[in-house]
């Protein structure tokens, strides 16, 4: 497992931390879940290489990048991407966003058709009823708890990781993917993410449209969906219904199931299948 290379890059007046992987093809550029980190893509990451050149954000108030004290919206995400892709010299894309990071995807894309090959929406983007968004906000409770927790050592926050039912099987890129998150201070070992910060965000998250973007996508996209939900078959984040709207509206769309893993697993757990699909979309004329 090849090891990324952390920069820091100017995102819309602050600096956002980026992992790269280096590749010699195409750029990808992939974006994260509302409480992850650039770690999170470590394994799509390596099998994506050396085919092609590989970045993930840390999104604002997450990981190694700037917290600010608001600003968290589909928006601000956006106009972080320009900034990035402006600062890196990128004119255009290949953007990949896992669960939020496929809404800030889907937006990216109907906002700046221009600045994007491809897209690939991970287990995300669904125009989803408040009754299913209430489901996936139940699911992603226990990571959310985390938020506030302090553990008197490193070692203790990762053994309490490891519990998580949602996560396992526990593997050493998960494990750096925690470590990624860690603030020590006087008081003990926690989490750098602010829960105002994602209170923030989840409100404004409730607010998109979804529907409303996907006429503006004329880009090539794959669908991944992760076939198990977050807890439980009640918090799919792509419910049957959902994922057939998304294929109905999104012209030039393709859909690939991802056999065996929940919502964290399909970015977070070995698949083959999964990266023979991944490699063959972003390849395909």
């Amino acid at each position: 497992m090849i090891e990324p290379k952390m920069i820091q890059v100017n995102g819309d007046n602050l600096k956002i931390n980026l992992a790269h992987w280096e590749g010699k093809g195409r750029p990808v550029l992939t974006v994260h879940g509302i409480t992850a980190n650039c770690r999170c893509w470590d394994i799509v990451a390596n099998s994506l290489i050396p085919e092609f050149d590989v970045y993930a954000m840390d999104l604002r108030g997450r990981g190694l990048s700037d917290k600010p004290d608001s600003g968290y919206s589909l928006a601000h995400h956006v106009k972080d991407i320009v900034a990035i892709l402006d600062g890196l010299e990128i004119e255009k894309i290949n953007l990949m966003g896992h669960s939020l990071g496929a809404f800030i995807t889907l937006a990216f894309a109907a906002e700046h058709p221009d600045r994007v090959n491809r897209i690939v929406l991970v287990d995300g983007g669904g125009d989803l009823s408040t009754q299913q968004m209430d489901e996936v906000f139940k699911g992603i409770k226990p990571a959310l708890d985390r938020l506030t927790m302090t553990f008197p050592t490193v070692e203790a926050y990762l053994e309490k990781m490891k519990s998580a039912p949602y996560i396992l099987p526990w593997n050493s890129t998960i494990e750096a993917y925690y470590r990624h998150e860690i603030e020590e201070g006087d008081d003990g070992v926690k989490t750098n993410i602010s829960p105002l910060h994602i209170q923030e965000e989840a409100g404004n998250m409730r607010k998109v449209d979804c529907k409303a973007l996907y006429s503006h996508i004329s880009c090539n996209t794959m669908i991944l969906r992760a076939v198990r939900g977050l807890l439980s078959d009640r918090d799919i984040l792509l419910p049957s219904d959902v994922i057939e709207e998304m294929e109905k509206e999104i012209r030039k769309s393709v859909r690939f199931d991802v056999e065996g893993v929940n919502h964290y697993g399909i970015v977070m757990q070995p698949h083959e299948d999964r990266d023979k699909a991944l490699l063959q979309f972003l390849n395909s004329a």
